[in-house]
């Protein structure tokens, strides 16, 4: 208890101090998108953040920020304490086998690798490192997603509320158990996806009836903007506000009804748990 009040302690005089130091192994856009959401948050000065990359490709932009980078992963250890491991799956074992060497008891890693558990990742790090496993989803970038997180053996709870102090401006930050990441990603990450292919069907019906295609996409993404904010912001189930949209005899049932004929709640379903099968899946490879 008393280890987990001093981390908890030490989080809060670090970011009293200005003196965290944050840093991002891998600079693509879902790092690119939580290192903007701490910025424009000012959680973290632009000074106290370095990020590395094998090239200047994705560099160039964190160094408008104010932001330090390097070829070097190493440095990025060396120079920071809370260290985003924001790799490709298959990349990260080759890079926490170079970093292992330099982690201490100081830093705390927060692995973006989708599949990789945190047995994995502890197996690969020294015994005792404190490592956490996030998955957030491509919104992110904009501060409006949906990030989930599970914890390591050697984190406590001073550790976790640095996270999700750290990730608030990015939109909503849950601690789940690890079980529900790969869900997450099958409901969430991708599911971004599955929205985007409705919003496009959407638009394509409306230029169908006679909409041009511009005016059809805006108001459709405003549709499922609005629809979004009421789920989230009323609290009801999703069966009683779209209950509320229909009126008997009117256009929203006779629409619903296509809907449940070309069965669209059971492949939505399917799609998730397809997704959710192959983040277990790419976990085990």
């Amino acid at each position: 208890m008393g280890r987990r009040g001093g981390a908890r302690g030490a989080w809060r005089g670090a970011m009293e101090a200005e003196e965290l130091r944050v840093g991002f192994v891998g600079a693509g856009r879902m790092a690119g998108g939580l290192g903007r959401g701490l910025l424009r948050a000012g959680k973290v000065p632009a000074s106290n953040i370095i990020v590395s990359a094998p090239s200047d490709r994705n560099l160039a932009e964190w160094r408008e920020w104010g932001c330090r980078t390097t070829h070097c992963n190493l440095e990025v250890l060396q120079e920071s304490t809370v260290v985003f491991l924001a790799t490709k799956p298959h990349v990260l074992p080759t890079v926490l086998q170079e970093l292992r060497p330099a982690v201490t008891s100081q830093h705390l890693l927060i692995s973006l690798a989708a599949g990789v558990t945190l047995q994995k990742l502890q197996r690969l790090l020294p015994t005792g490192t404190k490592v956490l496993r996030l998955m957030p989803n491509l919104p992110c970038v904009l501060q409006v997603g949906a990030a989930v997180f599970s914890r390591g053996t050697g984190v406590g709870d001073g550790d976790a509320a640095l996270l999700q102090s750290l990730l608030s401006p990015c939109g909503m930050c849950e601690e789940v158990p690890e079980p529900y990441i790969n869900i997450h990603t099958g409901l969430s990450g991708s599911g971004v996806a599955y929205v985007y292919l409705f919003a496009e069907a959407m638009a394509e019906g409306a230029v169908k009836m006679g909409m041009p295609m511009g005016l059809a996409s805006k108001i459709a993404a405003q549709t499922l903007l609005g629809a979004a904010k009421m789920l989230l912001e009323t609290g009801e189930h999703p069966a009683k506000l779209r209950g509320d949209v229909c009126t008997p005899g009117g256009t929203t049932i006779h629409g619903l009804y296509q809907l449940e004929k070309g069965a669209l709640r059971a492949t939505v379903m399917n799609a998730v748990q397809a997704a959710t099968e192959r983040a277990c899946e790419m976990g085990e490879d």
